[in-house]
């Protein structure tokens, strides 16, 4: 079984979902299947659960449904696959014909609606072999207890490709991505009031037009026969360009800075200690992890080493006593110590690590991009000429181009755009003419590069009062709208 809601947030809430939607559904004391996957659905499965779940609800093997795989009539088969033509057509080939099936029989369910074609063509082809068909509306991945990720990594490029042939593909793409928005707020519960920023494009309005349509669909239909009414939950959509300067800027809180400053892949930390190299994979099951990931760095290296000095003051106590049954008490604690020193161990390394990149060249860097951005300095003194905070940071040979770009695109966002010989001037002095397009392309973001705009950039929320770390006095623009009541929003 999977932990409670309350410990992985979205993740359960999927898993729970998925439980009861296929696995109760098609349950059978005693009765073991084999369960095929298409590449969205093994994503989705890992991400909320591990084989000994899956073996709880009597799996007893996992097959990938693209590859070519061996006949196993006397066993029933689950499918759990996207409503696409490359996966209905993989079960097709699976029951040929009655002499030719792999499988005994087949319950499928389908992440969302099923086109009525894909349908239609199941039904001719294989009807008396299906059991069950059902679509049960998770068509996104949980990333974290409360993130999410639709999976179209394409969808960046045709929401803001320049190229009008891409125009259909986009609005296919935008389609899609609103019927999986959908199925979240369906998996939540939520009837959502949607709410969007119309500029600098309209990305956001056209999605979230979209997405009102189709809960306004759904949930004349739902699964239970109800008209559901709006809830309390509030949708918010913006567009990528709405605030360029939160991706650009180093972030100091612990996950930001450490995705960014160091190699870590697939979630998997590499590190060494004690003269070994030893790997972490960074997980919501890792409680540390969850509890310090979002915590300012200065915070997290004051928080582990305290940690572990109360582990260790514990084992101690605990050693102390030599009684029998303190002894067993502390044989049965010995495991649970070790695992905890463990993982503090691997955020302590992680935490250093993210340290000493930053000594070496993101401090002074930080400083810069914080006046530059906020066009204020640490004591709240406007910043008069913003070439000149920026010039040190163009003129240091330890920084690397990516770095020295992210200042650029700090300076013209600052002051909302500028004229194409200046651009040029900087480009040309930096040597960075081989990556020019990753400041010029802003521009397709709806972002003022090149020339200058006219319109005023938005007005923030004053937060002079609030207590800050000097490197990260930047707030992102999605704060100052969740904390405006709706009717102020726009």
């Amino acid at each position: 079984m999977a932990p409670p809601v309350t410990e992985r947030g979205l993740k359960s809430v999927v898993w729970r979902k998925i439980k009861t939607a296929v696995f109760d559904d098609c349950r059978k004391e005693g009765e073991w299947k084999i369960m095929l996957l298409d590449e969205f659905t093994t994503k989705l499965l890992s991400s909320c659960c591990k084989m000994t779940d899956l073996l709880e609800e009597g799996i007893t093997v996992i097959e990938n449904i693209y590859k070519n795989r061996e006949p196993v009539r006397q066993m029933k088969a689950l499918y759990f696959i996207s409503p696409t033509s490359k996966s209905v057509d993989c079960f097709l080939r699976d029951f040929g014909s009655k002499r030719e099936n792999k499988y005994k029989a087949a319950y499928i369910y389908f992440t969302d609606f099923c086109p009525d074609s894909l349908f239609n063509k199941i039904k001719a082809s294989c009807s008396k072999s299906i059991r069950r068909c059902k679509e049960i509306n998770i068509s996104f991945i949980p990333h974290e207890s409360q993130v999410y990720t639709l999976d179209v990594p394409d969808a960046f490029y045709y929401c803001y490709s320049p190229d009008p042939s891409n125009a259909s593909r986009k609005e296919a793409v935008m389609e899609a991505m609103a019927e999986q928005i959908v199925t979240v707020c369906a998996t939540l519960d939520e009837n959502p009031g949607v709410r969007y920023k119309s500029k600098p494009l309209d990305n956001a309005s056209k999605l979230a037009q979209l997405v009102e349509k189709k809960l306004e669909d759904y949930y004349k239909m739902d699964e239970k026969g109800l008209v559901k009414g709006k809830t309390h939950s509030q949708l918010l959509i913006i567009d990528r360009g709405f605030d360029p300067v939160s991706t650009v800027l180093h972030e100091l809180t612990f996950q930001a800075m450490a995705y960014d400053l160091l190699p870590i892949e697939n979630d998997t930390y590499k590190y060494r200690t004690d003269g070994k190299d030893k790997e972490a994979v960074l997980e919501e099951d890792d409680d540390l992890w969850v509890r310090v990931r979002h915590r300012h760095i200065a915070l997290v290296l004051e928080e582990i080493p305290k940690l572990m000095k109360e582990i260790s003051s514990t084992k101690k106590a605990t050693e102390g006593k030599t009684s029998l049954s303190a002894l067993t008490q502390l044989m049965k604690k010995m495991p649970h110590f070790r695992k905890q020193m463990t993982k503090q161990v691997v955020h302590l390394n992680l935490a250093e690590d993210c340290m000493n990149k930053f000594k070496l060249n993101i401090e002074k860097l930080c400083k810069t991009e914080q006046d530059l951005a906020l066009g204020t300095d640490a004591e709240g003194q406007r910043v008069k000429d913003s070439m000149l905070v920026l010039l040190p940071v163009l003129l240091n040979k330890n920084h690397d181009n990516c770095d020295k770009i992210r200042a650029v695109l700090l300076y013209i966002f600052g002051i909302n755009g500028t004229t194409e010989e200046n651009l040029d001037r900087l480009i040309h002095n930096v040597k960075i003419e081989d990556d020019s397009d990753m400041i010029r392309n802003w521009s397709h973001l709806g972002v003022p590069i090149v020339p200058p705009s006219q319109q005023a950039k938005p007005v923030r929320k004053d937060r002079s009062a609030e207590e800050t770390f000097q490197l990260s006095r930047w707030t992102p623009f999605i704060k100052d709208i969740m904390e405006c009541s709706p009717e102020t929003q726009s």
